[in-house]
């Protein structure tokens, strides 16, 4: 009778679910990543063409043409893995943090120079990676002092030069993955980078932590500063005032594939659709700070603290209750130094 009784505890004891770890990877791939990748292939190839067209820094096309295409890289940015590392294609779309100011100092300096390598794309990849992708495109879009840089001409010729070379990188991510990877990922071989399928969703398990912490701790974490010394200049894109707009887009793309990770284990999906729901939530009560620039102030400070902690909570379920749910760990990062 006691055999029997730990016997039945021990069943009751073990989750009420089977997993498939197959079918989270084709998920993913076929509803989170394609799509993604997609989106910004087609959004970047509008932004090249508008830039094609009217090239002029305060456009208001070019301008809206880069949003859109800045919301879909958002979107798949934390999918840093395979295709995007190829080439350092990942940091040709966007170089940030740039703690040593080299974007505008390689923009600077071609601008100046009149540097021919912006006429031709082969030898536009080859020049400083700062000078390349979203973030550079912004310093030419909205910044006062590079706006008015050198001549319009050139200015014009460099704007053109970025929009190719970003469509370029974010068409060969789009190939790559069309082409190769995701079949890859779908079917682990015992010599390949994928063993077994639950390798392949520990990969997709840490890419959904590393977003997490990149919100939190970079794109917070670095305006927020300390109490003593906030650092409101340090926040993502605010010269383009889209530092919130980031994060939003950011955590909607990492709701999702958090869903499709969950979607086999009710309890931590329950969890995370309330810490998303949370964040997101209060994230709509910042847009009046749509730069963070608050975090000057106590009070402002306080907020953007809050929108922190709740990512940090988004977090703690995905390590303690998603993790052990599917038999993986998020590993180190890049994130988490030495």
């Amino acid at each position: 009778m006691r055999l029997l009784a730990l016997t039945t505890s021990l069943l009751l004891a073990q989750p009420a679910w089977a997993l498939d770890p197959a079918a989270l990877v084709d998920t993913a791939i076929d509803e989170h990543i394609l799509p993604g990748f997609t989106a910004l292939s087609e959004a970047t190839g509008a932004l090249k063409n508008t830039a094609a067209e009217d090239c002029a820094s305060n456009s208001s096309a070019l301008r809206e043409a880069f949003h859109e295409g800045f919301d879909a890289w958002m979107a798949v940015s934390h999918l840093r893995f395979g295709p995007t590392e190829e080439e350092e294609r990942a940091f040709s779309l966007a170089f940030w943090p740039d703690t040593k100011g080299f974007t505008p100092k390689s923009l600077s300096k071609l601008i100046t120079s009149e540097d021919p390598a912006a006429l031709d794309a082969e030898a536009f990849a080859e020049v400083s990676i700062a000078a390349h992708g979203f973030f550079a495109l912004e310093f030419l879009l909205y910044d006062e002092r590079i706006q008015t840089l050198g001549s319009d001409a050139y200015r014009c010729t460099l704007i053109q030069a970025v929009t190719n070379d970003i469509d370029r990188n974010a068409n060969a991510i789009l190939a790559d993955w069309q082409n190769g990877y995701a079949e890859l990922m779908r079917t682990p071989s015992k010599d390949g980078r994928y063993t077994t399928d639950l390798a392949a969703v520990a990969e997709l398990f840490k890419t959904l932590d590393t977003g997490l912490q990149f919100n939190e701790e970079a794109r917070l974490g670095r305006p927020l500063g300390t109490f003593d010394k906030p650092r409101p200049l340090r926040a993502e894109t605010r010269r383009s005032e889209r530092s919130l707009q980031n994060i939003t887009v950011s955590l909607t793309s990492l709701e999702q594939l958090a869903a499709i990770l969950s979607a086999q284990t009710p309890t931590p999906a329950k969890s995370l659709n309330g810490a998303f729901s949370l964040a997101l939530g209060h994230a709509t009560e910042l847009e009046d700070d749509p730069t963070f620039a608050g975090v000057a102030n106590i009070q402002g400070r306080l907020r953007v603290e809050i929108l922190q902690q709740y990512i940090g909570n988004i977090r703690s379920f995905v390590l303690l209750e998603l993790g052990p749910a599917l038999d993986v760990t998020a590993g180190f990062n890049a994130l988490d130094g030495d």
